[in-house]
C-alpha cells in the first residue's frame, strides 16, 4: 500500500528492525513539536497503509521523520499553512523570507526590530512574519493573547539561526516532505477525507495546558471522538496523541473517550514542558516530566 520512498531516503528504516531513522533537524519551532519524539511513535504506525493525513500539523516533526509518498497536512491557521505550502510550492521563496528578516533584524536594535516585525504580524498576519517570529521568539513558544488574539511572545535570548543555515534546513525538508501536499481545513474534514487503509495521526493542542497557544484549532474533544470514530468505521488507522501524565508520572490526565473507539494505548515520555518552562521563566522543571498517550483504533 505504501510505495517505496524517495531513493534519498532510503536508509530511513532500519532493514533488519524496520525502527525509523531519527530526524531531529527542525524547520520551525513551535510548541508540541513532536520532532524529537518522532520515531518512537512512528513504531507504534502500521507498516503498511495508503495515504497519511496529518490534520493538527504544527511543525510537521512526525510527517518528516516518516516521509510518507503520499500524505495530506493541515490546519485552520492559515499562516502557519503558508510557511508550509511556500515550502512545498516555492522553497527558495520560503528562504527569502527568512533571510530578510533576519537581515534587517540584525542591521538594528533587535529587540526594537523583533518589536516591529511582531507588529506588523499582529496587524496582518502572515506566513512570512511568523515564520521569522516562531525561530526568534523566547522558547520558539508562539502565544497569543486571549483578550485580543494577538501574538504576545517576547525576543528570545538564544542567538537566531542565520539564513545560510536556515536554507540547509529547508533543502533537508524539501525531500521529506516531496510526496505531501498541504491545506487550510477543519480537522473535522480532513478526517473525512481519509478512506479504508489510510493513517492519520492527530495530534490537537492538549486539553489541559495549550488554550492559548499558536492560534491553536478550537476544537471539542467530543466532536474529535465522533470524528475518529467515523473514521474507525470506514476502515481508516488513527493513532491519536493526547495528554497523558504530567508532573513526573504522578499526574494522569483524565481524557473521556468512548471505551470501545480504541483497541490499544501507549505512552511516550516528550521531556519536561516547553510551556511550563516558558511561564516558570526557564526553571530546570525536574518536575515538569511529561509523557503522552497513543490511543490507537487498529
Amino acid at each position: 500500500m505504501q510505495p517505496s520512498l524517495f531513493s534519498d531516503l532510503s536508509d530511513l528504516r532500519d532493514r533488519e528492525t524496520g525502527a525509523i531513522t531519527p530526524f531531529k533537524t527542525q524547520l520551525i519551532k513551535w510548541v508540541g513539536n513532536k520532532q524529537r519524539y518522532a520515531d518512537q511513535i512512528i513504531t507504534h504506525f502500521p507498516r503498511t497503509y495508503g495515504m497519511y493525513y496529518e490534520p493538527f500539523l504544527g511543525s510537521g516533526g512526525v510527517m518528516a521523520n516518516l516521509a510518507p509518498a503520499r500524505a495530506l497536512g493541515s490546519d485552520v491557521f492559515a499562516p502557519l499553512m503558508e510557511i508550509w505550502q511556500c515550502l512545498a510550492q516555492d522553497p527558495e521563496r520560503l528562504k527569502t523570507w527568512y533571510a530578510d528578516r533576519w537581515t534587517w533584524f540584525q542591521a538594528g536594535d533587535r529587540l526594537e526590530r523583533y518589536e516591529k516585525i511582531k507588529a506588523d504580524y499582529n496587524a496582518a498576519p502572515n506566513g512570512a512574519d511568523l515564520l521569522f517570529l516562531c525561530r526568534s521568539c523566547y522558547g520558539g513558544v508562539v502565544r497569543f493573547r486571549k483578550k485580543d488574539g494577538l501574538m504576545s511572545t517576547p525576543l528570545g535570548s538564544h542567538p537566531v539561526v542565520k539564513p545560510e543555515k536556515f536554507a540547509q534546513r529547508v533543502d533537508m525538508w524539501v525531500p521529506r516532505v516531496a510526496g505531501a501536499r498541504f491545506e487550510r481545513l477543519d480537522y473535522l474534514e480532513a478526517l473525512a477525507r481519509a478512506n479504508a487503509g489510510d493513517l492519520v495521526y492527530c495530534d490537537p493542542p492538549y486539553s489541559h495546558s495549550q488554550s492559548i497557544l499558536y492560534g491553536a484549532q478550537k476544537f471539542r474533544l467530543e466532536e474529535l471522538m465522533e470524528g475518529i470514530a467515523d473514521a474507525k468505521s470506514r476502515g481508516v488507522y488513527v493513532a491519536l496523541n493526547i495528554d497523558g501524565t504530567k508532573k513526573s508520572g504522578n499526574t494522569y490526565c483524565e481524557i473521556p473517550y468512548p471505551a470501545d473507539l480504541f483497541e490499544h494505548e501507549h505512552f511516550v515520555n516528550i521531556g519536561r514542558s516547553m510551556l511550563k518552562r516558558f511561564q516558570m521563566d526557564g526553571q530546570s522543571l525536574e518536575t515538569e516530566v511529561v509523557r503522552d498517550r497513543l490511543l490507537l483504533t487498529y
